[in-house]
This record gives C-alpha cells, structure tokens and sequence, in this order.
C-alpha cells in the first residue's frame, strides 16, 4: 500500500564543484538525484511514509541511475515506464557560495515528456491517501499536459486529496501568458496550493501573502488551503473559513543550496498532514524539512529522517 502518488520527470543533476564558477568553465561535478516531484517523494519516504511515483525513463545509463536510487531511497517503482526510443533528462547545476545558482535543463523530448496517458490506468487509486502535483511535468509537453489532465479526474473520482505547488520552470513552455493561464487553470483541482512569493507574483500579480493565498481560494473550484512560503521566513497560510496563521521559518548556521528548500516544505507538510497535523502545525514542519534542505549541495540529500527531523525541532523550541 502507498500512501501518496506523485507524477514527474526524475533527473540526474551535475552539481559542479567549482564555487562561483560559470557552468561552462566548470571542470568537476558530482551526480545527484533531482526533480520537484522527486524530491517531495523522497523528502516523504525519509519522515517514513511510503510513496509511489510515476514517471517514464530512457533505457539508459540515466534512466537505470534514477530508477537505482529511488529504490535506494524505498520510492515506489511499479508505475515507472521504461522506452528506448527516447532519452532520460539530466541538468546541471552550478555552485554558488551567495544566492541561488544558475541551472541548466537537457530535458526537452525527453522520456518522461512522452509519458502515455494509458500508464495511469494501472494506478491502484484505492490505496492511496494523496496525491501531489506540480506545475513542471505538464510544462514538458503537451503529451505530458495531456496525461497530468487524464490523472486530475481520475484522483477526484477516488475522492483523493490533492496539493499542487505551482513550481515554476518559464524555460518549459512557449510564452509566460501560456503558462500562468495552464497553471492557475491547474492550481484550481487542487485542496491544498503551496505556491512561492515569486510564484505568486508571476501568477497573481502580488508579492503580499494573503493577496495571494485570497486569489487561489476564490478561483479554486476544490481549494481548501493555500500555504504561501516567504522563504527563510517562513510560511503563510489561509482556509477556505477565514483562518489565517504566520509561520515563522528556521534559521541555519549556513545556506549551502538554495534548490531543493521548497520541495523539502512541501514534504514536511504533507507527511503532517498524512500524520493528522494541522495546517499550523504541518506548516511548522515543512519549515524545518526546508531549513534541512538548504544545508546540503544537492536538491533532497539533506532532507532528515523521523529522529533527526525531531531533534532539531526540538532543540529550536527550546532556544
């Protein structure tokens, strides 16, 4: 049985080693896992919660790497396709000791962007208790646009919640009008929107958190929650009935990467919620994964597990 169901494209990431190093005049890299959904689902699996993602890779050194390490990690495997006729996406990423580091994406064509619809109707709906989206996926492709729209009906009919973090990738589709129209249009189907300021800015045109979080309420035809991360400050968070709570973030010693931060929120959050936390407090969470995430140089290998996560928390409260 898995609790959660996520749909994406995994990547190998080259994270150069070279500080404050343009990406083309870097020499050295090291091979890390990445991708939003990825992360999430990893970030999930570490805090204990079994997790199945769905994805199609190349029949490739990239694609057997990436499906290495999610078993390594314990993510489900059974709904990952795999076809010869199209390659594994990979990126690089450059390092960076201020601010956050410039990438570059070989994803275009890829295996996952030809993700068939007809993979979804092997899914086991009744085991799942969430699902959780993100708006990079239908950006790859109109294939993949396709089959994130097939899924979306298909979570409602088995009554399973749904959070969306808006995760913006520009470079993805054709003009910015395209993209803010497909992803708002998308954040609608969801209960629980988790989208950034700077995402809120392009999306809604506001950098102000309620202005933000009242948006996506009053166009959600299914929104429940809107929790808008602040970065190092934190988190926002309005409901449907009005209720509004400012969660403050965790400082750390020092920022090694910034990438990987809101993924590692989006984790903490939906394991409280699969643990029966509240908004508030599954918030609180998401913050710390967060706080975890930004103290190693790859997008999820920093993220705690259950005794970590709770030490740390602990040792805040009582600072």
């Amino acid at each position: 049985m898995s609790e959660l169901l996520t749909i994406g494209e995994p990547m190998a990431l080259f994270a150069a080693q070279d500080p404050d190093v343009d990406l083309k005049d870097a020499t050295h890299f090291q091979k890390f896992l990445a991708g939003a959904e990825v992360n999430v689902a990893i970030g999930v699996s570490r805090l204990g919660h079994s997790v199945e993602y769905v994805t199609r890779l190349g029949a490739d050194p990239m694609g057997d790497y990436i499906k290495d390490q999610l078993k390594l990690n314990h993510v489900g495997t059974k709904y990952i396709d795999t076809t010869a006729d199209y390659l594994t996406g990979f990126q690089m990423k450059q390092r960076v000791t201020k601010g956050d580091p410039a990438t570059f994406y070989f994803r275009k064509g890829s295996a996952a962007s030809h993700l068939k619809k007809e993979q979804l109707d092997k899914i086991h709906f009744s085991e799942l208790k969430l699902a959780h989206l993100t708006g990079i996926f239908p950006g790859t492709s109109q294939q993949a646009l396709d089959a994130f729209n097939y899924l979306l009906p298909l979570l409602r009919q088995h009554d399973i919640p749904i959070t969306f973090d808006p995760n913006l990738r520009p470079t993805l589709w054709s003009d910015t009008e395209t993209m803010v129209r497909t992803i708002n249009g998308l954040a609608a189907q969801a209960d629980v929107i988790l989208p950034g300021i700077h995402e809120g800015e392009v999306l809604v045109g506001s950098r102000d958190p309620e202005t933000i979080a009242d948006f996506f309420l009053n166009n959600g035809k299914y929104t429940k929650t809107v929790v808008v991360k602040v970065g190092p400050h934190g988190a926002f968070i309005k409901t449907k009935d009005g209720q509004v709570f400012d969660v403050p973030g965790y400082k750390v010693a020092k920022v090694v990467d910034t990438v990987g931060a809101g993924d590692g929120f989006a984790a903490g959050f939906i394991t409280g919620q699969l643990e029966g936390l509240s908004v508030e407090e599954s918030a609180k969470r998401g913050n710390a994964v967060g706080a975890f995430g930004v103290q190693s140089p790859g997008d999820n290998d920093g993220y705690p597990n259950p005794a970590e996560l709770n030490q740390f928390m602990a040792a805040y409260e009582r600072l």
